[in-house]
């Protein structure tokens, strides 16, 4: 059973890539200029949203169309709880001193602790919904 869904536009990440690939395209258009272009229309495509999905086994999410699934069992997650990122973490896959972001948009997150210690912050625009979700989901198991 699903506790909580929910996608959030990718509004900084998809806009940014697809800018810049438009950006690539102005003037005469050579094969490296049309690389490009189209390497930032496919990272574009890609981060253009991140969906984050709570069932009864595990917290689960990816971005755009399936791309980066990450699946975290609810028995590996120690903690759930809401936090903000640092400007400076940036947006997209990336290790940042509080462990591992994944992130489109803005800079709340949820920040998830798991049994060995690691630590994993998942981005979206309603955190205080999804840890509810995953310590709602947790509490069932």
């Amino acid at each position: 059973m699903t506790h909580y869904e929910h996608t959030q536009l990718g509004q900084v990440t998809g806009g940014a890539l697809l800018a810049g690939a438009g950006l690539a395209l102005m003037g005469p258009v050579g094969w490296a200029k049309a690389s490009i272009a189209a390497g930032l229309g496919v990272g574009g495509a890609l981060f253009s949203s991140l969906t984050v999905r709570v069932t009864d086994r595990e917290l689960h999410f990816y971005f755009g169309p399936g791309f980066w699934n990450k699946r975290i069992p609810l028995n590996e997650i120690t903690s759930a709880r809401a936090v903000r990122n640092s400007l400076w973490y940036g947006w997209g896959i990336r290790y940042t001193p509080s462990g591992w972001l994944y992130n489109v948009s803005g800079l709340d997150a949820v920040e998830i602790e798991k049994t060995d210690g690691a630590r994993i912050r998942v981005g979206t625009d309603e955190p205080a919904k999804l840890v509810e979700a995953i310590e709602q989901a947790r509490q069932l198991r």
